[in-house]
């Protein structure tokens, strides 16, 4: 599952839902057509959905929650909230009118749902936008029994244009009567906040949201049971994106002892150009969270959903410039050092689909370093995988994380290449993914500008055709 998309042509995966109960961890998805453009332009999306019990093998189920009456326009993103043993499926509903309400759909054994009256379930309030009221977060507060609910919404008549994005939170004491109170949050962004997603972990609570489908996060120390949060509690961390700007939209489940997974999608080029513009839907991103000492959150490739590959391949080695060493066999390395200028090396007569593995070992006060994958010639094309460690900052092609912590220390490099998609993982810690689908070289080239660096142990295998 990781990098699905439907198999028709024209179909999508779009904003993912994941839920976990009883072992089993559920993946409700926006089925897309189109990117977005089904139905004159109201998205005609669909929950579709797929589950495991390791990541590894799914089992694709019936739509779960599919467009029934002539009213709807698109069934939106939401989540499933599983409560004594009943899933309710809390999803919005844009309407003929492009006016957006709240439903709910349940289901007893997590597959076949039924979407249940009175509809809508909740509508927007006079001072809210009606055309943003979508995203439903449940959850539940055990102290007082109530439950809570977090949504997509806009001021109608926002102080300054374009801004006035905030979540609505809603209250219950049964999951079917709500009533709304004081926001979850303001955002500080233009637009609204979308698809909220709030859990606690070792101590902490965490609130994502995504603005311009890029995932951002807010934190706290849990408080005491029944303590409210209120908007100003919540905590920005220094790099408040999280994984990187591709990946949209993530939002996160449990999956077993400790562990949790976030789900996100990365979109397609217009024109399948490098250049092109990022499309609505795409391809699904499976991403495991990781918890530093001070409560921030990272994201690393979840160990079993890294595609399956073939034995290390004994490809040639060339120096390019003066300054490359390089070891002999499978699991060589490179040895760059370039006082002044730029130092190269490259492993020749690849293919296109691979999994790269490899210890970076910089020297201090080293300017840059990197790699340029799906390269040709001598060192042209491919796209450039450029680490700067005196800014922190890490790019791939058009695309770049910031405040990168450790890249002038040694740290593992994990990379997949899998069609047009090029991912990226930096010491377990921090990924990067970005759709690159135009260059098609044959050549991995190493480079150092202005210090010394070592590839260590690189590895290079072949992903096998599932």
């Amino acid at each position: 599952m990781q990098y699905f998309k439907p198999a028709e042509p024209d179909a999508f995966a779009g904003d993912a839902m994941p839920c976990a109960h009883d072992g089993v961890f559920h993946l409700f998805y926006l089925l897309d057509r189109g990117h977005h453009r089904s139905l004159g332009g109201l998205g005609g999306h669909q929950w579709a959905h797929a589950s495991t019990r390791d990541l590894v093998h799914w089992e694709h189920h019936p739509l779960a929650i599919p467009i029934t009456e002539p009213w709807e326009g698109s069934i939106c993103t939401g989540s499933t909230f599983v409560h004594r043993g009943v899933f309710y499926g809390f999803y919005a509903t844009r309407h003929r009118d492009h006016k957006q309400v709240l439903d709910l759909a349940i289901s007893q054994d997590g597959i076949h749902f039924t979407k249940q009256a009175p509809t809508p379930m909740a509508s927007p309030g006079t001072h809210t936008s009606p055309y943003h009221y979508r995203d439903p977060c449940v959850f539940h507060d055990p102290a007082t029994g109530q439950f809570h609910m977090l949504v997509t919404a806009m001021q109608a008549t926002p102080e300054l244009e374009g801004y006035g994005g905030y979540l609505a939170h809603l209250s219950s004491p049964d999951l079917r009567r709500w009533e709304e109170g004081e926001p979850g949050l303001l955002s500080p962004y233009p637009g609204a906040p979308e698809c909220p997603d709030l859990f606690e972990w070792n101590g902490w609570t965490y609130l994502l949201f995504s603005h311009g489908l890029t995932t951002h996060y807010r934190m706290i120390r849990t408080p005491p049971v029944g303590t409210p949060v209120l908007p100003a509690a919540w905590m920005r961390p220094a790099v408040d994106i999280l994984d990187s700007p591709r990946a949209a939209v993530m939002k996160t489940a449990p999956f077993g002892a400790g562990r949790r997974i976030g789900v996100a999608w990365i979109g397609t080029r217009e024109g399948d150009r490098d250049g092109g513009a990022f499309q609505w839907g795409g391809h699904l991103l499976f991403r495991e969270l990781v918890q530093h000492p001070n409560g921030t959150l990272g994201t690393r490739f979840p160990p079993e959903m890294i595609p399956a590959s073939g034995d290390v391949l004994a490809s040639p080695r060339i120096a390019l410039t003066e300054g490359v060493a390089y070891g002999e066999g499978t699991r060589g390395s490179f040895d760059l050092t370039a006082p002044r200028r730029i130092a190269a090396g490259a492993l020749l007569d690849l293919p296109q689909d691979l999994h790269i593995k490899v210890r970076v070992i910089p020297a201090p006060h080293t300017a840059e370093f990197g790699l340029r994958l799906r390269g040709t010639g001598n060192f042209s094309g491919g796209y450039m995988l450029r680490f700067r460690p005196h800014t922190g900052t890490v790019s791939l092609h058009d695309v770049e994380l910031s405040a990168v912590d450790g890249i002038d220390r040694p740290f593992d490099l994990d990379i997949i290449a899998q069609g047009g998609i090029i991912d990226v993982s930096i010491d377990g810690r921090r990924c990067l993914v970005n759709r690159l689908p135009e260059q098609d070289g044959s050549c991995l080239f190493c480079y150092c500008q202005e210090g010394q660096v070592r590839f260590e142990g690189l590895e290079v295998r072949p992903l096998l055709t599932p």
